[in-house]
């Protein structure tokens, strides 16, 4: 039984050696070590053998076995190696080639006029406020001081929902009766402030970026377009406030370089208002084309909070002041980067973006 061993052994080591493909050292492996191979039926034999020769056998057995496994997995690395070596001379890579360039892409001008406007304001204290952008008549207008008969109304282009389509508004919400009722998709982001004031106490400080629509359409104007509002309420605050903030918020936004100034204007839901003009980055404020050779630019309007808007969300307006403005991000960005057609903003012309 020793001779059949070693005779095994060196004819299983002579076709491993042999075997030039993975196929062939498989069948190397079935015919000695399968269910019927040569060296796997040398266990079955033991049983004839004398009880005193078996465990000096069995040791042999194991043995030659774990030797033809040995020759087998070097075998199998062999045979391997070089099947990769043949895959990497056949897919050989020349590493001095120049590299395949992937365009890349980046935010979207009024996205980063966005961020960098929170940004500023989270710096000066104040918090993101949200709501919706299909609102209640009732907070787009009548709690801003804007009632149904309002000439300020026509003002704002109104988006207005057909009544007939319009859920019930839930229980707590608006009035059901009259123009209190009526949805709309909001002009402005001002309906958040009155939201926020009727929902807490002063004081109150926040900023209130979004998507606003209004019926008008040309090279300044879009049916969608974004604005941002700041709202800040709390015991004595004046137009020196006001005016501290849009100063601070300008040369952050603009430069430390930039000038502002305030010109009377009218809104309904702040008394005193004021138009907010920069001074023209385009020729440091000596007048151009972009300015209209006055060296200024219009960016936001803003104001005091009117005492009656402060009554209105159940604010003592003896006890407490406020101001707010609104801008429109998608101007500022204009401003910022020299952009003559706000439409240019929203066609994602791909030639147009890949200059910002």
């Amino acid at each position: 039984m020793i001779d059949e061993i070693n005779r095994l052994l060196e004819e299983g080591k002579a076709e491993l050696a042999s075997a030039s493909s993975e196929a062939q050292v498989e069948a190397a492996r079935v015919k000695y070590l399968g269910k019927s191979g040569s060296l796997s039926a040398l266990r079955k034999g033991m049983g004839k053998l004398a009880p005193a020769e078996r465990p000096a056998m069995g040791k042999l057995v194991s043995e030659a076995l774990s030797r033809f496994e040995s020759l087998l997995k070097d075998q199998q690395h062999k045979i391997g190696e070089q099947a990769l070596q043949r895959d990497l001379a056949r897919e050989k890579l020349d590493v001095t080639l120049p590299g395949r360039s992937q365009k890349r892409g980046h935010r979207h001008p009024v996205s980063q006029a966005l961020d960098d406007i929170v940004e500023i304001f989270a710096r000066l204290g104040f918090h993101v406020a949200d709501g919706p952008e299909i609102e209640w008549d009732l907070y787009n207008f009548e709690k801003l001081g804007i009632p149904s008969d309002h000439p300020a109304r026509d003002m704002q282009d109104t988006f207005y929902l057909d009544l007939a389509t319009q859920p019930e508004p839930p229980p707590g919400s608006p009035p059901t009766e009259g123009a209190q009722k009526q949805l709309l998709l909001r002009t402005h982001t001002s309906p958040v402030q009155a939201r926020t004031m009727l929902a807490q106490p002063p004081p109150v400080r926040i900023i209130a970026p979004g998507k606003v629509y209004r019926c008008d359409s040309d090279i300044t104007h879009t049916p969608m377009f974004h604005q941002v509002e700041c709202l800040h309420v709390e015991q004595g605050l004046s137009m020196a406030h006001l005016r501290g903030t849009l100063d601070a918020f300008a040369k952050a936004f603009f430069g430390s370089s930039v000038k502002t100034r305030l010109r009377p204007s009218y809104f309904p839901f702040t008394e005193p208002s004021a138009e907010v003009d920069v001074s023209c980055a385009a020729c440091g404020g000596k007048g151009c084309r972009l300015c209209k050779q006055t060296g200024w630019l219009e960016v936001l309007g803003s104001g005091m909070v009117n005492p009656d808007v402060l009554a209105g969300v159940g604010y003592d307006p003896e006890k407490v002041t406020g101001y707010a403005f609104g801008v429109g991000i998608d101007r500022l960005a204009m401003l910022r980067y020299g952009i003559d057609d706000l439409r240019s903003l929203f066609e994602n012309d791909v030639r147009f973006l890949e200059q910002l």
